[in-house]
């Protein structure tokens, strides 16, 4: 029988997930392992095991697809984040259960895809002694051990293209257009997607807004015969004397949501211009990758298998300086990468004319 490699994803999906899948099965093949799939996350590893194998013909042509073949989860018995960096640990006996299902099943490793909550989760069991290798996912892009993540570009273009489609019927009615994007607490996705659609104002988390601000911006776009403006707001942005909008849930991470309706009706009454609001949600998660998205997600899921296969256990994929490399995931996790507010990115907004209401 092959040496076993198992493979989860975890936490939110996002395009390029199917990309890592395919990536660590021709990689483990190559390699003589064999790999397991577990569905639904870590829960896959409760008894009696949700798996299958995975192999070079289950996995053809599924680069191209959005999610994941196999399944995932934010919720359950392995959720290690609950929030703000706190942190919560996964009980002793469900890590056991688990590695009672990896020992039957000749799992000699577990290569876990997933965000900074994932990456938590996969501390605790490489700290059990469960041999991990972890694989950085977040269409935020905002862990700071790596430079990028996959399904970002794929989240950017989505925002892309919404706001070349508002474009027009923003114009034509002389409306302002209001898009909350994701971005819980980085603002990247708001950033690059209002650089490339031509936003007129991006609200980010790291730049707290001034309502009055950006209606005095709107209204020199008016007077200046700019009469339908694009607003990008992140779910995470908020006021200078306000709070981030939150919905409360049962368990796990508390949901944003909520800032876009309040930006849209403080520009309606600022103004007096007619303003509506689109919230892209679920749909920046969905959908085909984009070049960039399939070839790092392929690059992550064959470094993960040479990790395993060098023995680099409780490490995590780490794209740096162009070249896909690793680091400890003790120094991954809990450590967000912000938009600088006076970085390059920023200023270059500025100089083609955004406001961040600041």
């Amino acid at each position: 029988m092959k040496p076993r490699i198992g493979v989860l994803t975890s936490g939110g999906d996002c395009p390029g997930l199917n990309a890592v899948l395919r990536g660590v099965v021709l990689a483990a093949e190559k390699h003589g392992w064999e790999v397991v799939g577990f569905r639904d996350g870590f829960e896959g590893l409760l008894p009696p095991g949700d798996y299958l194998v995975l192999d070079h013909k289950g996995t053809n042509g599924i680069m191209a697809l959005g999610g994941t073949i196999i399944g995932t989860t934010n919720r359950g018995h392995f959720v290690a984040k609950i929030g703000g960096g706190d942190r919560a640990v996964v009980p002793a006996e469900v890590i056991e259960r688990a590695r009672e299902v990896l020992t039957e099943l000749g799992v000699k490793a577990l290569i876990i895809v997933g965000g900074d909550g994932s990456m938590t989760t996969a501390l605790q069991l490489q700290e059990a002694g469960i041999d991990c290798i972890g694989v950085p996912k977040t269409i935020d892009n905002d862990l700071e051990a790596t430079a990028m993540t996959f399904g970002f570009d794929s989240a950017v273009a989505m925002v892309m293209d919404a706001l070349d489609r508002l474009h027009t019927t923003a114009t034509s009615h002389k409306r302002v257009m209001v898009v909350e994007v994701m971005g819980r607490h980085a603002g990247w996705i708001a950033l690059h997607g209002g650089i490339a659609g031509g936003a007129d104002i991006i609200l980010i988390p790291e730049i707290p807004f001034d309502y009055d601000k950006i209606a005095a911006a709107i209204k020199v776009r008016d007077a200046a015969g700019n009469l339908g403006s694009l607003v990008v707001v992140a779910e995470g942005a908020r006021a200078r004397d306000g709070q981030q909008v939150k919905r409360d849930m049962e368990g796990g991470e508390f949901r944003l949501g909520g800032i876009g309706d309040l930006v849209a009706r403080e520009i309606a009454k600022r103004t007096g211009k007619e303003t509506r609001l689109c919230v892209l949600g679920h749909l920046q998660r969905g959908g085909a990758p984009t070049t960039l998205d399939r070839i790092l997600g392929t690059r992550f899921g064959v470094k993960a298998v040479q990790l395993a296969n060098e023995g680099h256990f409780g490490s995590m994929v780490s794209y740096q300086n162009y070249q896909v490399q690793h680091v400890p995931i003790a120094d991954a996790v809990n450590r967000l990468r912000l938009v600088p507010p006076n970085g390059e990115m920023v200023e270059t907004a500025r100089d083609v004319d955004i406001s961040f209401g600041d």
